[in-house]
């Protein structure tokens, strides 16, 4: 994940049973390339121990202790200063308490107040403790100084009850953390709509044409626009997770796909078009489930809309984003139908992917795509992750929206 590489994350800990998450997002966080430092409250040595997050971050973690050692009195403003995000979790009841009133009793508590970059905060508590109105003014005063808040969750407490309170899995509190680093980046204050997986066009009430597309794709361009700080909003076929501050619009048809890309893209900067839209349609649907014991069935095919093509055209006019990006998914004469469609649809980029590949194109989590621009430059990329595709592309439309 680049937009963690090298970042420094200073992680606090505190006195919860969901302590054991925090080991891994420390360990998750230090994979992805983050500088991580640990601060762990007393209560909450009573969980996990310094050593468990030394040995995951390779990086020294702190204790109570260490605000009265011999860096006493640099320690809190060295940490502090030199963090990109302080991320607090698991977030008590009482840690809230504190930081909400300013308390600077410590090392945790004085290394945020030292600290001027934003505060992320995953509180985990019973659920009457949240819901209690100390808590939620605890919260508000927070956020109203610009800390974010993320979750807590539904679900099984350790009280043995049920309700909100549990703090978030590590894959979305990581969505978390990179929407608030992602802000101010290339595309800050940017609109940037998606469309990922491939569209169903019904045949009767219970069978469907459709194609390949897994969406994995269109999910990476989201995350990387996130990434960059733009305003995502997702156009999906699939039920896939979704990136974390993405807005989604659930879609099944090509028409209505068509119709949320016009609706969305009026006020866009950039529109991304990784979906696989039907290029036919059934011209009759089935009322009725088709029945074998009535024969094979004559089914008639008519063009699905084409909404590139739409967005092309005159009717769109000055709605049009600032950049467009189609793709290009060819069994044969890759290069040459992907530019003819770069050109017949006014693309500024066309992503042209061989799915006759073994290792690129549906499903599988790699691509090999050649980039075409309007300017008649290509780029060909090696073989990538899907998310390094979408990264290398999310650079090449900000460049354009500059």
């Amino acid at each position: 994940m680049p937009i963690l590489n090298d970042k420094q994350v200073l992680l606090g800990v505190t006195g919860s049973i969901a302590a054991y998450k925090a080991a891994d997002l420390a360990s998750k966080l230090t994979q992805a390339g983050a500088l991580v430092d640990v601060i762990l409250t007393p209560s909450a040595e009573k969980f996990v121990s310094p050593m468990t997050f030394q040995s995951l971050t390779g990086r020294r973690a702190y204790t109570e202790a260490d605000l009265w050692g011999s860096e006493a009195h640099v320690l809190h403003v060295g940490l502090g200063h030199s963090a990109d995000l302080v991320v607090i979790a698991p977030c008590t009841a009482n840690t809230l308490a504190k930081l909400a009133h300013g308390e600077a009793d410590s090392l945790l508590a004085v290394a945020v107040l030292a600290a001027r970059c934003p505060l992320l905060l995953a509180p985990a508590m019973e659920s009457n403790m949240y819901t209690h109105p100390a808590t939620q003014e605890n919260l508000a005063k927070l956020i109203e100084r610009g800390a974010y808040v993320a979750g807590p969750a539904e679900g099984h407490l350790a009280s043995g009850q049920s309700g909100r309170g549990r703090m978030i899995e590590t894959p979305e509190l990581l969505g978390h953390i990179r929407l608030v680093l992602g802000q101010k980046g290339l595309l800050d204050a940017k609109k940037v709509v998606v469309t990922a997986g491939g569209t169903q066009e019904p045949l009767d009430p219970v069978r469907v044409l459709t194609n390949r597309s897994s969406g994995k794709q269109g999910y990476a361009l989201a995350q990387a626009a996130i990434d960059a700080g733009a305003q995502v909003c997702l156009i999906s076929t699939v039920n896939l997770p979704p990136p974390v501050g993405a807005r989604v619009v659930e879609v099944h048809t090509a028409q209505e796909m068509l119709e949320a890309v016009l609706a969305e893209s009026a006020a866009a900067d950039a529109l991304i078009m990784a979906a696989a839209v039907a290029d036919f349609r059934p011209k009759k649907v089935a009322e009725s489930k088709m029945k074998k014991k009535d024969g094979i069935p004559q089914v008639e095919l008519e063009a699905a809309p084409d909404i590139l093509e739409a967005v092309a055209g005159p009717d769109f006019g000055e709605k049009r984003p600032k950049a467009v990006v189609g793709f290009a998914a060819e069994s044969r004469d890759l290069l040459v139908n992907a530019t003819n469609k770069l050109q017949s649809k006014k693309l500024d980029i066309i992503a042209a992917n061989d799915i006759s590949a073994s290792d690129a194109g549906f499903s599988v989590d790699t691509n090999r795509v050649t980039l075409l621009y309007a300017d008649g430059r290509n780029e060909a990329l090696p073989l990538m992750s899907k998310s390094e595709v979408a990264e290398t592309i999310i650079a090449r439309v900000a460049a354009l929206l500059e």
